[in-house]
């Protein structure tokens, strides 16, 4: 019984992670606010799951605020771009749910297929700024390439991501846990997820200290450096 709360036990172990992805969770919705902030907050937030999930978290609000100020251009630029692109496709979803002209229905297929695209095609959009140091075109690139790479993965960590939204629609009751978990929880899965892709991409020795090293590293065409 003694061993079931020892600091090491999984118990604590479990509790411990629980309780920090409750806070980060409620960090980054804080970090969100402004709207515009909202692409290095995620960012920030990738960075620090995929430590958790390598055991290698440390102090949580230093790694995460770290992040935040390493990448926010980059971040910004993004998630200002992913804005454009979705402002667009509502806006074409919109027009034709409300238009008088009577769209042909392969036009309404092929909006959602570009649709499906670009959420397949971003979806490791901010994991992959948060670990390698590369410019915009090529992050997009590299999320193509690890989407396409890990699948099945990828279709997953769509699918926790989409279980929030999903939650709240249709069972409002459960708000306080989408408060506590929403973000941070489908962060952590998808973390455990790509965990192994991403390994295939990083040298095979790290700084030592727990920090990832952010000096040039190459490895292959799609990757050019290592955060």
């Amino acid at each position: 019984m003694g061993k079931l709360f020892d600091l090491e036990s999984p118990l604590f172990s479990f509790l411990n992670k629980f309780a920090d992805l409750v806070y980060l969770n409620i960090l980054t919705m804080i970090c969100c606010i402004p709207i515009i902030t909202i692409g290095a907050s995620m960012t920030a937030l990738n960075y620090v799951v995929l430590k958790m999930v390598r055991n290698e978290e440390g102090y949580i609000t230093r790694a995460f605020f770290k992040s935040f100020k390493q990448n926010f251009k980059q971040a910004t630029l993004i998630w200002l771009i992913l804005l454009l692109i979705a402002g667009i496709l509502a806006g074409d979803a919109f027009i034709m749910s409300y238009s008088t002209v009577a769209f042909p229905s392969w036009f309404r297929i092929a909006l959602a297929i570009v649709a499906f695209i670009m959420v397949f095609a971003t979806i490791h959009v901010f994991p992959v700024l948060a670990k390698f140091d590369n410019s915009i075109k090529q992050t997009f690139k590299n999320s193509l390439f690890m989407g396409i790479l890990s699948l099945p993965k990828t279709i997953l960590m769509i699918l926790c991501w989409a279980v929030p939204a999903v939650t709240l629609i249709f069972f409002f009751r459960a708000f306080p846990i989408v408060f506590l978990l929403g973000i941070s929880g489908p962060a952590f899965v998808g973390a455990l997820l790509y965990n192994k892709t991403f390994k295939r991409f990083e040298p095979e020795e790290d700084t030592g200290d727990g920090e990832w090293s952010s000096e040039p590293i190459e490895e292959t065409d799609s990757t050019e450096s290592v955060k």
